[in-house]
């Protein structure tokens, strides 16, 4: 497995995420974390709105600022994505949590996902959060394991109206 490291997203990286995007728009599946659904096409766009979300600017009703990184390779290949929520509504402490990380399609089970939360938690620490909810769906096995194996302790499940089940899950810092 390849060394990765967190970063903020960037110009220089365009191309390399608009493949990633692309990759994850084709496969079919939900845009995970939610930030990765936004579109792209006006690049610099995406990565001032990006900012100013961390900064609280201009967000809307009911949203609290949050961090975005990128989980990049040693060749520059972006491998995932995180989202950090600096604080918690009501709405983020049953369904959405402080972390929402992805792995694109092609680089899943092979540890990454393990590595982008362990990553992402250092992160939230710097962002002064020192008890940190992650969350996922019930029939999500494999993000359940990533959350145990980076100290998640199982917290009350939070059923939806659809009878969906998400799985909560507390990590101290």
């Amino acid at each position: 497995m390849e060394r990765v490291h967190l970063i903020r997203p960037s110009l220089s990286l365009k191309d390399e995420y608009l493949e990633f995007y692309q990759e994850w728009k084709k496969s079919g599946e939900d845009m995970v974390p939610w930030v990765i659904s936004r579109d792209p096409s006006d690049f610099e766009k995406m990565i001032g709105w990006l900012n100013d979300n961390e900064r609280g600017i201009n967000l809307n009703e009911g949203w609290v600022p949050d961090s975005t990184f990128w989980l990049v390779s040693e060749r520059n290949r972006i491998l995932g994505v995180v989202n950090i929520r600096h604080k918690l509504t009501e709405f983020l402490m049953n369904r959405g949590g402080h972390i929402g990380y992805g792995i694109r399609p092609s680089d899943r089970k092979r540890g990454y996902a393990t590595q982008l939360l362990s990553l992402s938690l250092d992160e939230a620490k710097k962002l002064g959060i020192y008890k940190v909810l992650v969350v996922c769906d019930e029939n999500n096995v494999a993000s359940e394991r990533t959350i145990i194996r980076n100290g998640g302790i199982s917290d009350n499940d939070f059923i939806e109206e659809d009878g969906n089940v998400i799985k909560r899950y507390w990590i101290n810092l």
